[in-house]
């Protein structure tokens, strides 16, 4: 991650361990245009607050901090600047060009913004799973939603595939597999090409099944072993990396808003009520 020491932007940057998303980019101008340019990927933006205007193909457009979303298509000329005082903050998804056909750059163009709060609600939850290099899982999962949302945009208008009669084999399928890979980790890609089945039906088939979606189903379970762990006396650094999570960091986050404590308090209180 990259911090900018401009005193007219504050800006970070990364790049994340999930498939389709090329670079993450947050930033804060308060006085900054843009030259027009292009880029290979699609950018995908949500303001957080304050006002930026844009040019898409020489269209101009305006936007502000409410329930809005940006779609600049690959190899698109376009350009950005500052409206007020106080300036604009942003959050960019540059995602592959191949996360979305070729054939809708067009419609892209036409109507870059869409007045859509689900999905810039979605895309504010995937930013903050981005935030988090363990929530691989959880990221991916959000961004296949995202970009079903944003086919049904651009594109001809399409019901999203519902759950069948096959879903609660395909659920237990799936259950199986993340249990059994509990500590080293499935990404959704492997898990949808070995259960020959596309990636949201997946997940809705398993929220329908099983109550929630698999991305939690997996924490709940790293969580439950670790408490057992924790229990037997193992260090939350030794435990975090047992389970499957990330780090040490990754489980205290995770098991803080799980069980309302942390795992050393935990584990310090169990010790205490045994002497």
């Amino acid at each position: 991650m990259t911090g900018g020491g401009s005193p007219y932007a504050t800006v970070s940057a990364w790049r994340p361990s999930v498939p389709g998303i090329a670079e993450v980019f947050h930033a804060h101008f308060t006085d900054h245009a843009y030259p027009s340019h292009t880029h290979d990927t699609w950018a995908l933006m949500i303001i957080n607050d304050g006002v930026v205007d844009f040019a898409c193909d020489r269209h101009r457009h305006g936007v502000t901090g409410s329930d809005t979303v940006v779609l600049l298509p690959p190899g698109v000329p376009h350009d950005g600047r500052t409206v007020t005082a106080t300036g604009f903050r942003k959050r960019v998804l540059y995602l592959d060009a191949a996360l979305l056909p070729e054939g809708l750059t067009g419609r892209a163009v036409d109507g870059p913004v869409f007045g859509d709060e689900l999905l810039r609600h979605r895309i504010h939850q995937l930013h903050m799973s981005l935030e988090h290099p363990g929530d691989a899982f959880e990221a991916a999962s959000r961004l296949s939603f995202i970009r079903e949302r944003l086919h049904s945009h651009l594109d001809a208008p399409r019901p999203p595939q519902v759950p069948g009669r096959k879903a609660n084999r395909l659920a237990s399928a799936l259950r199986e597999l993340l249990d059994a890979r509990l500590t080293i980790g499935t990404s959704l890609e492997e898990a949808a090409a070995l259960l020959h089945a596309h990636p949201t039906h997946l997940i809705r088939c398993f929220k329908q099944t099983y109550g929630l979606p698999p991305h939690a189903y997996l924490t709940s379970k790293r969580i439950a072993r670790a408490r057992g762990l924790l229990l037997d006396g193992l260090r939350p650094a030794e435990v975090a990396v047992t389970v499957g999570f990330h780090d040490q960091a990754h489980l205290h986050r995770h098991f803080t808003r799980h069980m309302g404590t942390t795992p050393a308090r935990y584990a310090g209180r169990s010790r205490s009520t045994r002497r």
